[in-house]
């Protein structure tokens, strides 16, 4: 509340005192001692109203107070334009953010597309190559317990007198809970002995729970459940601090993505299976989409467990991949509130989830593993489209494993053996734009294309996996879906898998299987949860500041028998409870936007091309709408470019932007902080990634090294399908040159710097040499 002094007269006969609330309403109060009265004014909107205090007669207003009045009215219409102006700079932001990271998804689903169909289509050579293809690509099933009892080999792993950190003893007690809490907040490790012995434990009670958790409350109980952690220690932290630890009077269910994006990961999961062990009725854990070691890869889980277990890691990493997949998919609160990760589809069916071996999903990204003779080819769904004769299934998911159902039938065999010849080459070409390769002149000449066709007995081997199919597109609705306001169900083209399920869709889950909402998470927002589908769907986060301090709050919600939902709201981080609204939200946008300028900047040649065919005189500038227009075709982050283009275009002349000075300008800020040669730094920012990605794929043993073999196998694959003609003494003789430091193995950073080299040998090998602009 701000209170001001409007006015005052030098005798001090009358005296004006506006109050104005955060809400926008206001109160001015009158005080006269010539009148003895005491007069006062409030109101909500332009439209206000007076009344008397210390008087039955109703008396004159002096001319004194209209003034303060007026004063008031226009105070609070500036009050007002102000918090829509900072509201719509949060939107904007917002919408910057969760762009960018939906893309950033779409991109991790594209690259294991792009691997799974050179896997599809590339014959071995050798023994070695085929081990090679089969360690880095394919899927293990989940492990038999005699395999898994030797990878684990706790026993093996010796706690030495100088370790000073917590130590286990099996069954777990609650002390051994909280001195591990204790432990983590002095920033001690866990030895890699325990952590194993935890795994081990932990997954011998996963594989006893059911697919769907039936939890149910009485009158002394309540349940509190908590959406997304991600890596964000602080904020368990709190919860438990805010809600207490669990125990027999105080039940959980954590609601998956409890890893990635955040530094403390594995804390997160070394407590919240702790206190599985120690309270199994009364903590439930529910597998999110970044419960699995693909994902992991791209988004630095599998990074922070070899950085914190350097000799251990690997075994650490299978053993979380083998946890990861027996978790329960879901829980069942009275009967009558369903929780999952992402959300449902018009195809969600309970029944069918309570019977899938969940186990076998060790990856959602991959659905069931391949036979190793089959090659199903389900290309065109990878971009969102559909095979000539094939609809499209309403239940979204990832594509590529298996084809659909109903296309096995021996009239449509013939018609989609024909489809998968015509579109390979397509299919091919939008893989390497998928990885940042551009096309070659020579790319029209396929020579794959003629190992393609799909046999009878292929089809007849992918009609087998139906079942399978199906079991899979159910796990991957649960964890990847998004509610959407409109009606129906369609496939989710912003992350790239799962799908879009509306009101209507929740409306016949819910009464199909007599419930009465559902709760998921999945979804960053602002104040930590938010309701949809008329109250229906709930989506809670409890991982506040997750895009930057200030951002968004995190929250959890309690139910009571009653199941009337109680929710606490909270910010882990100290520094945003001393920000004005004003400050956070300017912290925030400066963060998005320069998020923002690094994706622009990533694209730079791509932009340019797109600049140019509004150009058509070659003056070097475009209108702003053409500007808008050509940026979105590029990016396709479907963001108000019109309206961010103050924040990201300084100057205009006349109207028309020059567009090769704006790129120059961002290429000297983005060089400012990397200080490398711009075209490299382009080529770095767009591809990272994935480049990342890939080379921890090819890393099988996490080492953080790749040896001359995995290397040559691994360009030998790309350069089939890339349509680079590298011979074996090539890449060979690559390999030596960028091994830097001779060590006979290949890190990160010279991995990078081999594939600037094949970038460039590729843009030497084309007809046309590239232009000075790099269009």
């Amino acid at each position: 509340m701000i209170r001001l002094l409007i006015a005052s007269n030098i005798c001090c006969e009358y005296s004006f005192f506006f109050f104005l609330f955060a809400n926008g309403s206001w109160f001015c109060r009158y005080l006269s001692s010539k009148h003895r009265l005491e007069i006062m004014g409030c109101g909500s909107s332009a439209n206000s109203y007076y009344f008397l205090r210390k008087s039955e007669k109703v008396q004159t207003l002096p001319d004194a107070a209209h003034p303060a009045f007026k004063a008031a009215v226009l105070i609070q219409r500036w009050y007002r334009r102000y918090v829509a102006r900072l509201e719509m700079r949060r939107r904007c932001t917002w919408r910057i953010f969760q762009s960018i990271e939906y893309s950033c998804e779409q991109d991790q689903i594209k690259l294991h597309n792009f691997f799974s169909y050179l896997m599809d289509h590339f014959t071995p050579s050798s023994s070695k190559e085929r081990d090679f293809i089969s360690r880095m690509l394919t899927e293990e099933e989940s492990y038999k317990d005699t395999e898994l009892e030797k990878l684990c080999d706790y026993e093996s792993v010796e706690v030495l007198d100088s370790y000073t950190g917590p130590h286990l003893s099996f069954p777990l007690l609650p002390d051994h809970a909280t001195a591990l809490l204790e432990a983590f907040k002095q920033k001690q490790q866990l030895h890699a002995h325990y952590v194993l012995k935890l795994l081990h434990e932990t997954r011998r009670h996963l594989m006893q729970l059911p697919n769907i958790n039936h939890v149910s409350t009485c009158y002394s109980e309540e349940i509190t459940i908590c959406g997304d952690l991600h890596g964000r220690l602080d904020d368990l932290f709190l919860i438990f601090y805010k809600n207490g630890l669990p125990s027999p009077e105080k039940s959980y269910v954590f609601n998956g993505d409890f890893v990635d994006r955040g530094k403390q990961s594995v804390e997160i999961l070394i407590i919240l299976f702790a206190f599985l062990l120690v309270y199994p009725k009364e903590v439930h854990l529910n597998r999110g989409n970044h419960e699995d070691h693909m994902v992991n890869l791209r988004y630095g889980f599998t990074k922070e467990v070899m950085q914190k277990y350097k000799v251990h890691g690997k075994k650490i990493l299978k053993m979380l991949q083998n946890v990861f997949c027996w978790l329960p998919l879901a829980t069942l609160i009275d009967q009558k509130v369903l929780i999952v990760h992402g959300g449902v589809s018009d195809m969600t069916d309970l029944e069918l989830l309570a019977k899938i071996q969940r186990h076998k999903f060790v990856s959602v990204l991959r659905g069931k593993k391949r036979k190793e003779k089959s090659r199903h080819v389900d290309s065109k769904v990878i971009n969102g489209e559909s095979p000539v004769g094939v609809d499209p299934p309403r239940s979204s998911s990832f594509p590529g494993s298996c084809l659909q159902a109903g296309v096995a039938s021996k009239a449509s065999r013939t018609e989609l053996s024909q489809w998968v010849r015509q579109t390979v080459e397509e299919e091919l070409e939008k893989c390497r734009r998928q990885v940042g390769f551009s096309e070659t002149p020579g790319d029209k000449e396929l020579t794959c294309v003629s190992s393609v066709t799909m046999t009878e007995s292929e089809l007849e081997s992918c009609e087998t996996s139906e079942s399978s199919q199906e079991e899979w597109k159910q796990i991957v609705d649960l964890l990847w879906s998004d509610p959407m306001t409109q009606e129906g169900c369609k496939m989710n083209t912003v992350r790239g898998g799962g799908c879009y399920f509306g009101p209507d869709v929740t409306e016949n889950i819910l009464q199909k299987h007599s419930l009465q909402f559902l709760i998921r998470s999945h979804e960053c927002k602002q104040e930590g949860y938010e309701f949809c589908h008329n109250r229906k769907v709930l989506t809670i986060f409890s991982a506040s500041n997750y895009y930057e301090i200030g951002s968004n709050r995190g929250a959890y919600v309690k139910l009571g028998p009653d199941l009337i939902p109680h929710f606490v709201q909270y910010q882990a981080n100290k520094t945003a409870h001393t920000l004005t609204m004003r400050q956070r939200i300017s912290r925030v946008e400066e963060s998005a936007f320069r998020a923002l300028r690094e994706k622009l900047f990533a694209h730079t040649s791509d932009l340019i091309c797109a600049f140019k065919g509004y150009d058509q005189d070659e003056t070097g500038a475009i209108t702003l709408s053409d500007w808008a227009t050509a940026v979105e075709s590029v990016l396709h982050l479907g963001l108000p470019w019109r309206m961010l283009r103050p924040q990201l275009v300084r100057s205009t002349a006349g109207g028309l932007l020059e567009y090769k000075s704006w790129l120059d300008y961002l290429a000297v800020e983005q060089r400012s902080k990397e200080h490398i040669q711009s075209s490299l730094l382009e080529t770095i920012y767009r591809n990272r990634s994935n480049l990342e990605t890939i080379f921890r794929i090819i890393d099988s043993d996490h080492s953080g090294l790749i040896s001359f073999e995995e290397f040559h196998q691994t360009w030998t694959l790309f350069s089939s399908h890339m349509n680079i003609e590298l011979t074996d003494d090539g890449i060979s003789d690559l390999a030596r040159s960028i091994d830097f430091n001779k060590d006979g193995n290949i890190d990160f950073n010279e991995f990078l710097e081999a594939f600037r080299l094949i970038e460039h040998t590729h843009c030497d090998d084309k007809a046309a040499p590239p232009t000075s602009d790099g269009c």
